[in-house]
């Protein structure tokens, strides 16, 4: 086989489908030969399913294709397939992937070599919209000539027959090359096929040299193109895939605990300059509507609450109004169309939380009382999660009046997005029927494709699939939950694999509900270590407010709620203090996402390599956008011990570096802006009181 040089290039279209046309000839040596042609387009073969060179396993596919993959907007995707062909001639494989317009973008693919057929690379749609993926198979006549020659010219059999067999390859390859200087070498290859007067192995040369290798591959000639089926891939707007979430309550901001008195919309305002200084991309908001009286929670889910306590956010209906009202407390849909403005000004967008369930003084409970579920003595059943009780919140039964309810989701929804919202986090999704998201994000995308969900969807796997395959863009993850090394390994392959196909994790730190075991105990260098993780190993991922400040003390040993939780009561801090004092995680938050806005590899799902470390308390990963020999390039060495420093060796995978096993490379630490010269196998010290993270950027030693 030819040597081809790194990195696919574009394969141009019209080779599948314009015959090719013999140049005038340069001379009588080189004039073409008379041979027979193979068709360009494999013909249909009456009674066969598949097609002249089969091509199975097509990645990304969801469901046969009867979904649609996922993918956003300039995303380098990996692209996969296993392609058959019989006998011993060479096979050439594209990556077809075609906008709605009509617009293609074309990748050759490489062979994995992985004794299974397999073929790999990469394609990069460029607009939003509805985009097929097709995988051609195709004859190559030039490899499989070269392959030949090689073994036979040598060898001094049949070599002047093998000579012309290339020379008529060459000839028909030319209509499909640039016109110009592009061209010379493979013309110099026909000059030198037909001179007689050369010796055959000098002739061969010529035909087979680097030159004519690389235009060959960029620009090959095709035969019996067979193409797969095409399989479905939505490409959504950017922030689908990146994206820095920050959420706080904005009653907490300018509120005061003595006498308890909630901030407002307005007195959150003045939070957003901060939190877009750390880099955040997205502002995140509780519910912001009425909250409900009846079986109202007091601090730390306790049910006596005391005058003032304001209740959770969650609890939605009162008097004042239901999903479409704003809390009287924080201000009017004018303050709010306000707060939306200020963000979109300091380039944040407002995510807004979508929780259907009502409070007992929601509107709807005396409007629709069949909305919700009854019990036997009449009364209507409050929101469990044994041993959790949400008393305060009534669920929504929606097998009762499915065409009532669902008419009044889509007006909630189109309700905010007119008061400029365009993603909402879905609180709880899998505790309804997935019928009900395929219909609204379906409905919701199709007039207004900008606007994304998030499933806040802590649950069994195969419905956080399901949530995923119809149409939640993105999605939360166990990532708060995975603290050892072979757990980050084993879940991020899975995340970036496959999965990547249908569900977009979004890694959260924190949440109001969720302060894991790990921040409780890990002290300042344990915030920094998950920090690092999250935003390194996913294109999205997200804090909740205080964890700059490293909060975490729970309510009680074995509880991931927190002490004091917000939820539940007014919880302002003192920022400028924290800031003054210079014991925040701020500096830190903001470097990584100044990293993350730098690096095109940190914002990818793919292009994601763990390396060996000789200690199991270090991690070490790698992650490149795309397969260019120029692209992106991060790595991450990051300690896992948040309490003692750890020194090991790491084994780079070189090759997924875009390096040679023997090369050696500037290592810039993005962290300390230091900069080292790394190899394959590199000594590496962290320590939790110091950095926890080598967060390096590979820069090419010549």
């Amino acid at each position: 086989m030819p040597t081809t040089p790194s990195g696919a290039s574009p394969i141009p279209r019209k080779r599948a489908t314009t015959p090719a046309a013999p140049p005038a000839p340069r001379s009588r040596a080189a004039k073409k030969p008379a041979t027979a042609e193979l068709p360009l387009t494999a013909p249909a073969i009456p009674g066969a399913a598949v097609s002249r060179f089969p091509v199975l396993d097509v990645e990304p596919r969801v469901e046969g294709g009867q979904r649609a993959a996922k993918a956003a907007v300039g995303e380098s995707i990996p692209v996969r397939a296993i392609v058959v062909r019989d006998g011993h001639d060479a096979l050439g494989v594209t990556a077809v992937l075609t906008a709605p317009d009509g617009r293609t973008v074309t990748c050759r693919m490489r062979p994995l070599n992985d004794g299974r057929d397999g073929w790999s690379g990469w394609v990069r749609p460029d607009t939003e919209g509805e985009w097929v993926l097709t995988i051609e198979g195709w004859s190559d006549p030039y490899a499989t000539w070269r392959h030949r020659a090689d073994i036979k010219v040598p060898a001094g059999h049949d070599v002047e027959l093998e000579l012309a067999e290339g020379l008529a390859v060459l000839h028909r390859s030319l209509s499909g090359l640039p016109r110009g200087s592009a061209r010379t070498p493979v013309k110099a290859a026909i000059d030198a096929l037909g001179d007689h007067t050369r010796p055959a192995e000098a002739r061969l040369a010529v035909a087979t040299s680097p030159e004519v290798a690389a235009l060959m591959w960029k620009y090959p000639l095709r035969e019996l193109v067979s193409p797969s089926p095409a399989y479905p891939v939505r490409v959504e707007r950017r922030r689908a895939l990146v994206g820095s979430w920050y959420e706080f309550f904005p009653r907490s901001e300018g509120a005061t605990l003595e006498p308890p008195v909630s901030g407002t919309l307005r007195t959150a305002e003045k939070r957003l300059p901060a939190i877009a200084a750390m880099g955040f991309d997205v502002v995140y908001l509780p519910p912001v509507h009425p909250i409900g009286t009846a079986h109202r929670k007091g601090p730390n889910n306790t049910l006596e609450p005391q005058p003032g306590d304001p209740g959770s956010p969650w609890a939605i209906g009162s008097a004042d109004g239901g999903h479409d009202a704003v809390h009287p407390d924080l201000g009017t849909i004018t303050d709010f169309d306000h707060f939306v403005a200020a963000a979109a000004k300091l380039n944040l967008e407002v995510a807004l939380d979508l929780a259907l369930q009502a409070s007992p003084d929601h509107p709807w409970v005396t409007e629709h009382p069949m909305w919700f579920r009854h019990r036997a003595d009449g009364s209507i059943a409050y929101a469990e999660n044994p041993p959790k009780k949400y008393q305060d919140i009534y669920p929504i039964n929606f097998d009762h009046d499915p065409e009532g309810i669902y008419a009044e989701v889509e007006r909630i929804v189109r309700f905010w997005m007119a008061h400029g919202v365009r993603i909402f986090r879905v609180d709880n999704p899998h505790t309804k029927p997935v019928w009900l998201w395929e219909r609204l994000i379906a409905a919701i995308n199709t007039t207004d494709p900008d606007v994304l969900f998030l499933a806040e969807a802590f649950t069994r796997p195969p419905m956080m699939r399901a949530l995923g395959e119809v149409g939640f863009q993105q999605s939360y993850t166990y990532f708060t939950w995975r603290n050892s090394k072979w757990e980050i390994e084993e879940y991020l392959r899975e995340l970036s694999g496959p999965a990547s196909a249908y569900m977009r994790p979004n890694f959260f730190v924190n949440t109001p509900d969720i302060l894991s075991e790990y921040l409780q105990y890990s002290g300042p260098a344990g915030f920094a270590i998950r920090a690092t993780l999250a935003a390194t190993l996913a294109p999205t991922w997200g804090v909740y407010s205080g964890f700059e400040l490293y909060e975490h003390e729970a309510v009680r040993p074995g509880s991931e709620e927190y002490l004091d939780s917000e939820k539940y009561q007014y919880r302002p801090r003192d920022w400028a203090a924290a800031a003054k004092s210079g014991t925040s995680l701020v500096p830190y938050l903001t470097q990584l996402n100044a990293m993350r806005r730098a690096h095109p590899a940190l914002q990818t799902l793919s292009g994601l390599t763990f390396h060996a470390t000789d200690d199991e308390s270090v991690i070490a990963y790698s992650r490149r956008d795309g397969d260019d020999p120029h692209a992106d390039t991060v790595i991450v060495v990051a300690l896992l011990d948040p309490h003692r420093p750890r020194e090991t060796m790491v084994h780079f995978d070189m090759g997924a570096l875009g390096l040679t096993d023997d090369a050696v490379f500037a290592a810039h630490d993005l962290v300390t802006d230091s900069t080292w010269r790394w190899s394959a196998h590199q000594y590496v010290r962290l320590a939790p009181a110091e950095h926890v993270a080598h967060i390096i950027s590979v820069r090419h030693v010549p």
